[in-house]
């Protein structure tokens, strides 16, 4: 019997052992022979668009991948904008440069990554980021724990652009701190 016909047969037979299926099921849109698959070039985790004007976002690890441990997204396009100042309370964001030059304000420091280079933004440290003018940029960020970002980054994407209210981001467990120090 093929993997996937014994596993949509073990599944019809949870119910009748007394047993919830949700408590085995896997996130919706992948099941368990989804994990692990590569996620290929320019591609999102699910086939998706997201952007937040700004840059193309591409979701890569799901945060129903690791059990809300990690999540993580690609910017690719990234023109001069970005999110405003803000900080996670909850979680660290990595952000790697792939290509081009992002600005990246951290606490009080003011930092220029290229290519290949990263930096971590601890918990609770202000942050945000913008291309260089001219330049686009092409970076990864992950957040661990993925905490609400998934669904941060859903309900602010284009046509919704973010709303620069605190009591909003503060639903997501993200606290904005001000307009971001690269928009002129």
């Amino acid at each position: 019997m093929k993997r996937r016909s014994f596993l949509k047969s073990a599944a019809a037979l949870l119910p009748a052992a007394g047993l919830d299926p949700m408590a085995f099921a896997s996130a919706p849109g992948l099941d368990a022979l989804n994990a692990g698959e590569i996620v290929g070039a320019g591609k999102d985790r699910l086939g998706e668009a997201h952007s937040r004007g700004y840059s193309s976002i591409l979701f890569k690890v799901l945060p129903r991948e690791t059990s809300n441990g990690l999540f993580v997204i690609e910017h690719m396009n990234l023109v001069n904008g970005g999110p405003p100042l803000h900080k996670h309370p909850n979680q660290e964001e990595y952000f790697y440069v792939i290509s081009g030059e992002v600005r990246l304000a951290v606490g009080d420091r003011r930092l220029t990554l290229r290519a290949g280079e990263s930096i971590l933004g601890p918990r609770g440290i202000p942050h945000t980021f913008a291309a260089v003018e001219g330049k686009p940029g092409h970076m990864l960020i992950a957040f661990s724990p993925a905490g609400k970002m998934e669904e941060f980054l859903r309900a602010t994407a284009i046509p919704n652009p973010p709303a620069e209210d605190a009591a909003f981001w503060r639903r997501f467990d993200v606290e904005l701190v001000g307009p971001s120090p690269f928009k002129a």
